[in-house]
């Protein structure tokens, strides 16, 4: 589902970087939101994604207006390239939702540089 989902159709789509413990629920993961980012939990069709320590599995997290939709998701061969270097909350854009599901780095691996000498 997560692999297939229209991004378009989330008012946002954010991720936990780091490392989230799988075992939590729904009331556990909902606290990291609320009390660690002071975000906004009880927006429609807004999308939280938190991974565990292997990288083969996510959970997400989406208010449906009446309640929540706890999603999981584990992959059999591979691992989802999620940022681990901090632990903030970052929003993506549907471009890099697209590459999350698909296997690729949300990050850009090619940076633009301004040289100050040619060779």
């Amino acid at each position: 589902m997560l692999k297939d989902a229209d991004p378009g159709t989330f008012n946002g789509i954010y991720i936990v970087c780091g490392f989230t413990d799988l075992r939590y629920g729904i009331d556990s993961l909902a606290a990291i939101i609320e009390r660690r980012y002071h975000m906004e939990l009880f927006r429609p069709n807004t999308l939280f994604l938190f991974c565990g320590r292997s990288a083969s599995k996510i959970k997400g997290l989406l208010w449906e207006g009446d309640g929540f939709l706890l999603l999981y998701k584990r992959v059999e061969s591979g691992r989802f390239s999620w940022p681990r270097t901090s632990d903030e909350l970052r929003s993506l854009s549907p471009e890099q939702f697209r590459w999350l599901m698909r296997g690729f780095s949300v990050d850009p691996v090619i940076h633009d540089v301004n040289p100050e000498q040619s060779a």
